[in-house]
């Protein structure tokens, strides 16, 4: 099947109070990885994944104790207020009560990393991506409205078309996104992504509408349809959420079996990320974050370089 696949990258931002953001013009760009020039590990070497779990996930089933130590493990920085993690892949921001989220620990996150009763927020959380596909465009820009829709019980953000003032007064929101692509092969793309708003599930959705879904995207990819090789949209209203499906090509170039690729992890993270100073002449703050061992495993696989 011809197409292009997304790799992406994860971090969240903490804070104490208000105050620090996101540079937004360069919140997504920059995926060079000045203290990892190469991916790590290698799809040679590592060959067929076995039943072992994808390298990198959070572990099921944790205590609440073992979360907080994972999370502790993934500070990547700490300046004052601000504290920078990791997040693992596979962990929820927010979800039902008396289910095990990101938020429900904050509590006992901040008392580990001493703040003592000033809980941590979050700031923001969005990212880079690895696609099933390429883009017809090697950069540009993504425009849409969209909502979220209660559609057989799951949350699910869908595209509007010509939204009126009533449907932005009912929740619709205008998003934006640019992307580049970086590196392309096997059918895949790594592709650079800069959000410029902010909505729920945007850049999957986003890359959904170049026809291009991310990698292990179990929740919108299926809105992808194809036909004698060529590629269009489906309603996203009448598509339920179901597994990712890989073409045979893809799936022998990744070492993965049909069930396996069923588990493949999301490829987006948020590689780099650039937060003001407190001042205007302030040099911006870099903050780097490794990639997850399964996503440079896919990019080794699929033979795409970071530049």
């Amino acid at each position: 099947m011809d197409g292009r696949r997304v790799l992406g990258r994860f971090w969240s931002g903490w804070r104490r109070g208000l105050g620090v953001r996101p540079v937004p013009e360069d919140a997504g760009f920059g995926t060079e990885a000045r203290h990892q020039r190469q991916p790590r590990g290698s799809c040679q070497r590592s060959g067929p994944l076995g039943d072992q779990p994808f390298a990198g996930l959070l572990p099921k089933n944790l205590s609440r104790e073992e979360l907080v130590d994972a999370l502790r493990a993934a500070v990547v920085d700490r300046k004052g207020p601000l504290v920078t993690l990791n997040k693992p892949q596979g962990l929820p921001v927010t979800g039902k009560p008396g289910e095990l989220t990101l938020f429900s620990v904050l509590p006992e996150l901040s008392q580990s990393l001493g703040l003592r009763e000033q809980e941590l927020q979050v700031v923001r959380a969005s990212g880079n991506a690895v696609t099933d596909g390429i883009p017809a465009a090697s950069e540009g820009k993504i425009q849409a409205a969209l909502k979220l829709e209660h559609i057989d019980g799951v949350n699910l953000t869908v595209p509007v078309k010509a939204p009126s003032r009533k449907d932005i007064l009912e929740g619709v929101k205008k998003t934006l996104s640019h992307f580049r692509v970086v590196a392309t092969g096997s059918g895949c793309a790594l592709v650079q992504l800069q959000p410029l708003t902010v909505f729920s599930s945007q850049l999957q959705v986003h890359m959904v509408l170049q026809l291009c879904p991310v990698l292990g995207d179990h929740m919108y990819s299926a809105r992808v349809g194809t036909v004698l090789g060529q590629r269009f949209l489906l309603p996203a209203e009448n598509n339920k959420p179901q597994r990712q499906v890989l073409d045979e090509a893809l799936l022998r170039r990744l070492h993965l079996t049909p069930s396996q690729a069923a588990q493949l992890p999301l490829h987006l993270h948020l590689h780099r990320l650039l937060l003001p100073g407190t001042r205007a002449r302030d040099t911006p703050v870099e903050l780097l974050a490794p990639l997850p061992p399964y996503f440079s495993r896919t990019l080794q696989c699929l033979g795409l370089r970071l530049q």
